[in-house]
Formats: structure tokens, C-alpha cells, sequence
């Protein structure tokens, strides 16, 4: 099923025996060059609308994984607790109000299990945690246990002069501190159908989630394909960190979802939620759901 009518969800889905929920964070604006990176304007516009400053409009999109025994959700949006002049700045729909979302679809944060971000930048965790009125920060999901890559969170605390503007340490460093968060190492089943696949690129430490259940399989790319415009190979974004193998593992990606028939979801895409790939004459088409 394609989403382009109320696009802060939720939808809807079956894998298998679980349950898919896709559910945003409402939306914000991200440069078309950055976006799209070395891709020049005059193809990618001919795909994507932007306004007159070249900005495109873009999903903060989540998925909750609803399996026979636990509630999973992977990523948490922008969250409330940037400045004003940052909400400005990426134009953040000032509506801060996903938890509540999440309550009124039925997965009440207090009812995850597990929480996964494919890694830390603001726009995927930020509501990891909430700021209380007294000023201290709690978790969103208190009963949840998160997770993350360990060079991720090795990067996100170094606050390298190139990204630092995308790491938030109150998304993060409370829960770790806690004990809350764990820090993975690699590719790991974190619950029966639900395992992580670490795919650099975009950053050293990004993973993706593999959801697989009665021989179906989804898949959360995050932001090694962050729509479906970009399901073209060489189209990476001027964000990540290491293009050469973004391209190389987008590509791995693309061939294993051909053949396995994967279902794709999509942590930007501001049309569509989710979606399957196929070889074409011009080489990988998208498939709406």
C-alpha cells in the first residue's frame, strides 16, 4: 500500500505472523543538494518537488514491529528538545507530538520492549528520551530496552567538526549511562525475527532492521536509501560520510531484496511508506506496496 494521503500514519500490515505499523514523526525539510549530493538538479527535479529554495519536503519515519511475544520500534523521530532556531532552520513541523500518536494507535510508549535506532543522528532518536520540567531527561520508552551500534556512539560522542550538528547527547548519553541502551557490535538477532545488519555509508556504525516472519522479509534501510528516489545505486546523499560504500552496500541491498522479495520501508520518503524493488530495463524500478 502506497502513503500519500494522511502521511503521520498510522498504516498498516502483515509479514508473516507480525504486525507492521508505520508512523511518523510528521515532517522537515532537508536541502535538495544535500539530499541528493554530487546528483545534479536538472535529474533529480524531474522526480522530486522542492520549493523555490530547494528544499524538499521529508518523512521522520518510524516502524513499530508488533512480533508474537514483544513490541519493537525503529526510530524516534526529531523529538522536542531542539531549539527553536534549529526547528526553523530544518523547518521541523512544530507539532511535537509523537508519543501521544503512538498512544492513540494503540503502542503506548510505556508498552515497547525494545527500542532500535539505526543510528544517532537528531532526526532518528530523538525521542529516545524527554527533558522533565525540573530539566533532567527520562526515557521516552521507560520499560524498553534500546539499542545501537558501539562505533556509532564512539563517532556521535566525538563531535567531529563535519556532523556534529546532527548529534543530540541527550538523545543518547543518559541511556547509556544508565544501562538502558546497549551498544552493539555487529550484526546480532535481538529478539526471535528481528536481527540488525550494520551497513556503512552513510556513517561507520549505521545498521539496518531485518524483520522476517513465514518466509517474508522487511527491511528498515534508514539512511543508506532514505527513499525511494534513491533506490538508484549512485544516488547517495551529500551527508554521508563514505559514499564509495554507500554505493557498494546499496547495491548488495538492491540485489538481495530483488531476489528475496523483500519489502522495503523508508526512514524519509515523503510519499510512500514502504515498497519492493525490481530489475527493469534502466536498471532498479520501485515497486509501491
Amino acid at each position: 500500500m502506497a502513503a500519500s494521503g494522511d502521511w503521520t500514519g498510522p498504516l498498516r500490515r502483515r509479514l508473516g505472523d507480525f504486525e507492521l505499523t508505520f508512523i511518523t514523526d510528521r515532517t522537515y525539510t532537508l536541502d535538495g543538494g544535500a539530499l541528493f549530493g554530487v546528483v545534479p538538479k536538472v535529474l533529480w527535479s524531474r522526480h522530486v518537488p522542492c520549493d523555490e529554495r530547494n528544499l524538499v519536503r521529508c518523512g521522520l519515519n518510524s516502524l513499530a514491529i508488533r512480533t508474537r511475544e514483544q513490541l519493537v520500534l525503529v526510530e524516534t523521530g526529531c523529538g522536542n528538545k531542539l531549539p527553536q532556531k534549529q526547528l526553523e532552520l530544518w523547518g521541523i513541523d512544530p507539532r511535537r507530538d509523537f508519543p501521544q500518536r503512538l498512544a492513540s494507535a494503540g503502542l503506548a510508549p510505556e508498552t515497547f520492549d525494545l527500542v532500535i535506532n539505526t543510528h544517532l543522528h537528531y532526526d532518528h532518536c530523538g525521542w529516545n528520551t524527554v527533558r522533565r520540567e525540573d530539566g533532567s531527561i527520562a526515557a521516552t520508552f521507560p520499560k524498553a530496552r534500546y539499542f545501537v551500534q558501539r562505533t556509532e556512539w564512539e563517532h556521535a560522542r566525538e563531535q567531529h567538526v563535519r556532523d556534529r550538528v546532527s548529534y543530540l547527547t541527550e538523545n543518547y548519553d543518559p541511556l547509556v549511562e544508565s544501562g538502558q541502551m546497549q551498544l552493539l557490535e555487529g550484526d546480532r538477532e535481538l529478539a526471535p525475527g528481528v536481527s540488525v545488519r550494520v551497513l556503512p555509508g552513510h556513517t561507520r556504525g549505521l545498521q539496518a532492521v531485518l524483520v522476517r516472519s513465514r518466509g517474508e522479509t522487511a527491511c528498515y534501510i534508514s539512511d543508506l536509501m532514505p527513499t525511494a528516489w534513491h533506490i538508484k545505486p549512485t544516488w547517495v546523499m551529500g551527508f554521508d560520510l563514505f559514499p564509495l560504500e554507500c554505493i557498494d552496500n546499496k547495491e548488495r541491498i538492491l540485489e538481495e531484496a530483488v531476489r528475496e522479495n523483500w519489502l522495503l520501508v523508508f526512514t524519509h520518503d515523503p510519499r510512500q511508506a514502504w515498497g519492493y524493488v525490481k530489475r527493469g530495463a534502466k536498471g532498479y524500478e520501485f515497486v509501491p506496496a
